[in-house]
């Protein structure tokens, strides 16, 4: 009896112990959570993790704070989402540079994307535009190459550091024409556009959404979109495959993890959250406003965002490692 007992007393006491790491994850989310976006407010990763995040707090009922952590090209921020506890109360916006190319770049690996993350959905993607002073002597895309052929190192490049969307995107263009222009970093878009419009540099790539108010504007020049389908928001700019170079093909994409081991129902509540978030027209509809594309329901799934994280480690690692470019840290 006094066995029985005993026994008795200790499984009450596990029981009481386990309540409320039960109660935590069935009553999930009973607090704000936070979604780190490793990057300055204000540029294109920040604003389309604000809209997801919009709409995922008004699914899951509780708010849904946007912390920016930037440096070292978005990696400190994702060290420490992955380091952060796996309750669902922190999660992080990675791209094409945090979670593919970072994997490459730095001789010390702090992570690798396709592990030590649990992958939630893709949230959009922007195609690459190759863009460059308007008073350069050329139209179309086949003239700018030939531009960027004649001039060889005199032709300047600027992007905005090292394992940049810019960087790496015109690192691809240089090696698939088969040019070496010189290289001018910049600590950021914004002084590299100044030195664009000034014509201290003669090109640059980057994303649609961070490029169409100047080409809008008449500022800059458009020659490609490194996309199978023309832009909404530059439906003038002819795609690479359009301009004889299919294989010119480049997405800065932007997806949603958290850290490894979350519980599968954590995660189902999150999911769920974020499918109805891509899904609301409004959404949408603020997205295709910048040049950003909102992932298809078939986009949507974990197994996409893991294969899309896999394949793109592998295609960014050869085009880094043919290159020669590394960060010593």
């Amino acid at each position: 009896m006094r066995r029985v007992t005993a026994l008795t007393l200790v499984a009450s006491a596990f029981s009481l112990l386990m309540a409320p790491v039960a109660s935590a994850q069935t009553d999930y989310p009973n607090r704000a959570i936070t979604m780190v976006v490793p990057f300055a407010a204000g540029g294109a990763t920040d604003v389309i993790a604000r809209i997801v995040a919009e709409g995922m707090s008004r699914q899951l009922g509780k708010p849904i704070i946007i912390e920016n952590v930037a440096g070292a090209g978005g990696t400190i921020g994702s060290i420490r989402v992955m380091r952060a506890a796996p309750d669902g109360y922190t999660l992080l916006t990675g791209h094409m540079g945090t979670h593919a190319s970072s994997y490459a770049l730095y001789e010390k690996r702090k992570y690798d994307p396709r592990t030590d993350f649990e992958p939630i959905g893709l949230m959009a993607s922007a195609p690459i535009v190759v863009f460059g002073r308007k008073d350069l002597p050329a139209t179309t895309f086949q003239e700018f190459v030939t531009l960027m052929k004649e001039k060889g190192p005199d032709f300047k490049v600027g992007h905005s550091g090292i394992g940049s969307n810019a960087h790496l995107t015109c690192t691809l263009l240089n090696a698939l024409v088969g040019t070496k222009p010189t290289e001018i970093p910049y600590r950021g878009n914004g002084p590299l556009m100044n030195d664009l419009l000034g014509g201290a540099i003669d090109y640059s790539c980057d994303q649609v959404i961070t490029v169409a108010p100047q080409v809008s504007a008449g500022a800059i020049k458009a020659f490609v979109v490194a996309s199978p389908q023309r832009s909404k928001v530059l439906p003038d700019t002819a795609t690479s495959g359009e301009s004889g170079l299919k294989a010119y093909q480049a997405d800065a994409w932007t997806a949603l993890f958290s850290p490894k081991g979350l519980p599968d129902d954590i995660m189902t509540k999150i999911h769920a959250a974020y499918a109805k978030a891509m899904a609301d027209p409004d959404a949408i509809g603020r997205l295709e406003k910048l040049g950003a594309v909102a992932p298809a329901p078939e986009q949507q799934s974990q197994t996409y965002l893991r294969n899309l994280v896999a394949s793109d480690v592998d295609r960014w690692t050869r085009v880094i490692t043919d290159a020669h470019i590394s960060i010593a840290d």
